[in-house]
């Protein structure tokens, strides 16, 4: 195989870079994860004080409509992620490699 040409060279570099902020994404989906776990406990210091105000009648829609809910229709934020992890980003992954590949 002959050297890259600097075309080649940018267009690897550039899909490695493309990479990269395929893991930042990545990274940002976990951090969602978290803080909506974050929020759920914060609920629940929220219904607890509710309930120790006597206010049922604030809690109990909070309970039933808000905690523990999915942050999308049919889907805890872990599936979103494994979503990602299996389809887009797998994907950008073998495509990064394959260009990498052929081309440096």
């Amino acid at each position: 195989m002959s050297d890259p040409t600097d075309s080649e060279i940018e267009a690897a570099g550039k899909m490695t870079e493309a990479l990269e902020t395929f893991e930042r994404a990545r990274g940002h989906l976990y951090s969602f994860h978290q803080l909506i776990g974050s929020a759920d406990l914060a609920l629940d210091d929220v219904l607890e004080a509710l309930g120790q105000a006597g206010r049922e009648d604030l809690a109990e829609p909070l309970r039933e409509r808000l905690l523990g809910r999915n942050v999308i229709a049919d889907r805890w934020t872990f599936q979103i992620i494994e979503d990602f992890e299996d389809g887009y980003a797998a994907e950008g992954r073998r495509q990064e490699a394959a260009v990498r590949d052929a081309l440096t």
